[in-house]
Parts: structure tokens; sequence; C-alpha cells
């Protein structure tokens, strides 16, 4: 028993810190102040989204963020929102804007805000079906939905994660333990892919053990397609070789470009070969809402796993990535381990635990993020907005060339690649005339483009994928180019 004076001393000390502790509980007065502050700052950017730059480039890049350190007592919620504003949300690209036409961002989307909201007060645990019943049946429920929109079988599975690498990685763990590769295997192990699938594959390679398997960059078309009979061809040369063929990877939208690998003609030499075949549709996986997305992506129903972002073609703010696999019990084989602490987790028959499918413990409940804009909203508006981007991109496509511009493939997705090229004008300084009219137009920063590499020549990029993206704003990227281009030379100014 401990001294009478000894437990008084302890209760005071824990009174002292509850006290000292309150502040982590506001009350409602303290709860509507912080809300209401943090509602003003999100309807102040919201109201003036359409006229934000797409891309600012300040001083001192948020370096004023460091003038506010962490300290022992904090600072008022007015305070802290203003050195958000100008130091965080301000500086660099804004990818809420419909002017962010540089990469793959969907997000934004008010609804998926609210749920993360939700999740975050809640702060229900998704990953084990014992402790979050609701919050796994959600998950599950989407990932039906969209092994339904991919046309999986009934025993498909899958996982929400933060993106497509921890997705894809997800895969290529489960591909490898499929197939049944032990170490001894991986120097003879071939993989194919092209020079346009997307870097976070072959970094998931390295991730998981496997940097000593041997590479195949499949041989493109002139639309930046994998080229099925190169990929026979280089099958048949490794096996003569006495190595092993593994692992097929196509894209349904390139990074690069939006290519859309021949999928379903990619799918029958995967099944000949006997090759895992995954595809990579963190990009353009919900395409498939869509017509013209499904006439594009058949065959995608063929593979082994897939990859699909709902944080790009779903519109969703960053960190969703689904990975998809056609047997379940694959995935689950890979991941699926337990501790003695988790031993009053029981199983519940026909749902699956997301921790038991994933290299995730901990896990956000991202489900509600997807699941209140699609059950508030339905599934129309996304197929709408998505049919828009696909024709703007077509749209832009045909502009473009009516400036001078010389234009890649006509879009398979919502991608364009295009350049200044004159005739008479040496690659150099065709790459270097691209550069300074990509530079012009992220310092006027009302619309964002982006770059890249395509056979040694510096080729610009437009990437339509945000739902605030419509008519004026490509028709507004096309007049900053016209004027960039006229200012670098290449183009006369217009009278």
């Amino acid at each position: 028993m401990r001294p009478s004076s000894e437990r008084a001393a302890l209760l005071t000390r824990l009174r002292h810190l509850e006290l000292a502790a309150l502040p982590l509980e506001p009350g409602s007065t303290r709860r509507k102040r912080l809300r209401d502050a943090v509602v003003a700052s999100s309807e102040r950017f919201l109201r003036q989204i359409e006229t934000l730059k797409a891309y600012e480039e300040t001083e001192g890049q948020g370096i004023g963020l460091l003038d506010a350190p962490i300290t022992e007592h904090g600072m008022s919620v007015e305070a802290a929102i203003e050195i958000l504003e100008q130091e965080v949300i301000r500086p660099g690209a804004n990818p809420a804007s419909g002017g962010h036409l540089a990469y793959i961002p969907g997000g934004a989307l008010y609804h998926a805000a609210l749920g993360d909201y939700l999740a975050a007060v809640s702060n229900k645990y998704p990953a084990i079906f014992f402790t979050g019943p609701g919050p796994v049946r959600m998950e599950n429920l989407l990932l039906r939905w969209v092994a339904d929109l991919v046309g999986y079988p009934a025993g498909a599975g899958g996982n929400i994660a933060s993106g497509g690498s921890i997705a894809s990685l997800t895969a290529i763990t489960t591909a490898r333990d499929a197939h049944g590769l032990k170490g001894a295997d991986y120097a003879s192990a071939v993989v194919y892919l092209t020079t346009q699938a997307h870097h976070c594959l072959e970094k998931a390679l390295r991730i998981a053990g496997l940097a000593e398997v041997q590479i195949r960059h499949v041989p493109i078309d002139d639309r930046f397609r994998m080229r099925p009979d190169a990929l026979e061809q280089a099958i048949a040369a490794d096996r003569a070789q006495g190595l092993k063929p593994w692992l097929i990877i196509a894209a349904a939208g390139t990074t690069d470009t939006g290519a859309v690998d021949p999928l379903d003609a990619l799918a029958t030499i995967a099944e000949r070969e006997r090759c895992w075949y995954h595809v990579d549709a963190a990009y353009g996986g919900f395409f498939l809402l869509t017509e013209h997305g499904r006439s594009m992506l058949q065959g995608i129903e063929r593979s082994d796993s897939v990859v699909l972002d709902p944080h790009k073609s779903l519109f969703l703010p960053w960190g969703s990535g689904i990975v998809l696999v056609r047997d379940v019990r694959h995935l689950a084989a890979t991941h699926s381990f337990s501790g003695n602490y988790l031993q009053d987790a029981l199983a519940e028959p026909g749902e699956i635990s997301p921790t038991d499918v994933s290299p995730e413990l901990t896990k956000h409940f991202r489900a509600l993020r997807m699941w209140l804009p699609l059950i508030l909203l339905g599934t129309q508006p996304f197929q709408a907005a998505l049919d828009e981007k696909l024709l703007l991109a077509r749209y832009f496509h045909q502009e473009i060339q009516t400036l001078g511009f010389e234009a890649g493939p006509p879009p398979d997705l919502s991608i364009v690649t295009y350049r200044w090229a004159p005739p008479g004008v040496s690659l150099e300084r065709a790459n270097q005339l691209n550069q300074e009219i990509l530079d012009g137009a992220r310092r006027d920063g009302r619309i964002f483009l982006s770059s890249t590499l395509l056979d040694g020549r510096f080729t610009l990029r437009l990437a339509v994928l945000s739902f605030r993206t419509h008519r004026r704003t490509i028709d507004l990227a096309l007049e900053i180019l016209r004027e960039q281009a006229a200012s670098v030379g290449a183009l006369p100014h217009r009278r």
C-alpha cells in the first residue's frame, strides 16, 4: 500500500495534468470558433478558385513558415490560418485549380473533403473488421464496385492504399509470391514493360527485393504503345536463353503521353506464356465509366492485377490508390499476418480485413472520402466530367496545330503532347524554344503546364483531368501558348 501522502500527491499531479491537457478537448464554443475560422479560410479559397493562379512563383517559396516555429504555448487559430494561406497554400502549384494542366491531379472534390473531416473526427479504425466493421464493409463495398467496373470476377479483392506507388508495390509482391519466386530465381526472372511505364513500377521491383530481375523494355509504336509482336519476340528470345518470363506490365494511360497499350492482345500473350499480367491504370482506370474508356481499355478485365487511383480520374483529394487482384487468395497469401495482441480480432465470414491484404496495419479511413461523393452524387456527374475531359483533350489537339505547333498522336485519353518545331530549326534550338515557352507560361501563372523528353525532343504536355477544367480553360491555355511563342520569336504577335 502506498502511504496516504504519496497517494494524495499522485492524485494532485494527475488532476494538474488533466487540467493542463484540457485544450486538447475544446468545448462546443471553442470548436465553433475553430471550425468557423477553418471554414472561412476554405470559403475564401473556393470563392477565388476561378481567378487564383494555377502556379504562383513567390519570392520566399514558403520560407515564412519557418518564422513561426512550434512553441510551448501555441498561437491563435487566426494567426495560424494566415500563415497557412500565405506560406503553404499560395506558393507553387495549385492542384485545385482548373488551370492545373501540368500533371495528373484530379482532386479537391468538396464532398470528399467533408468525408475526410468526418473520418478524422470519428477516428474510426478501418483496417480490422473486429474493431471497425462499418469502415471495413464500406471499403469492401467500394472495392467490389471498382472490381465490377474493371470486369473482375466475384473472387477478386483489393485494398485502398495511399496512392498508385504503394498499390503497385502491393501488386508486384503478390505477383512474386503467386509465381513462387525465390531469391535464387530472381536473376533469371524477366519483367516486360515499356520505357513509358511509370517509374514507380521499377522502384517497386527494387523495394520488393527484385532488383536482380531482368527488365525488358519492349519497343513501342508511333503512338507510344507496347507492340505485341515485339513482346512475343522478346519472350521467345528469353526462353531460348533459359530465362523465365514472369511479369508483363501494361499501361492503361501512361504518364508521359496518356497512351493505352493494346490490353486485350497483351492479355492473350500473357495467358499463353503463363506470365502474371498487371495493368497500371492509375491514371486511366476510371475512364471505364465512359463509353470511350471502355472501348480503349478493352482487355483490362483479363489482367491478374490492376491499379486505379481515385485521386486522379475520380477527382478525389491526394492519397487514394486502389489495387485489385483477380484472385484475392494470392493477395492474402502475401500480406496476411498477425500478432498475439490481435487474438481478439475475430474474422467475419465474407468480409476481408484490409490489413490481411495490404502492407498496412495503421490505416486512414480513406473509403469515406470516396463513398460520400459517390453516394451523394451518383456516378453520372463523374461520367459527364470524364467525357468532357476526353473531348477537351481532342479539342486542344486540334487547336494547337492551328497555332503552328507540332502535335503528338491523337490522345488516347486526356493527355496531349505538342511542341514548337519550326522548319529549319535545329533540335537543340527547338528544345530551347520549348523550354522558354514553358518557363514563360509558368511565370504567367494562369495555367500550369509541364514537359517531358520523348526521343530526345523537349516536349510540352497538357494533362486535362481536373473537374474544374472546361473549354474556357483550354482556350486560355491556347492563348497563353500563342503569347509565349510570340514572345520568344516563334510566332508573330497578334495585331
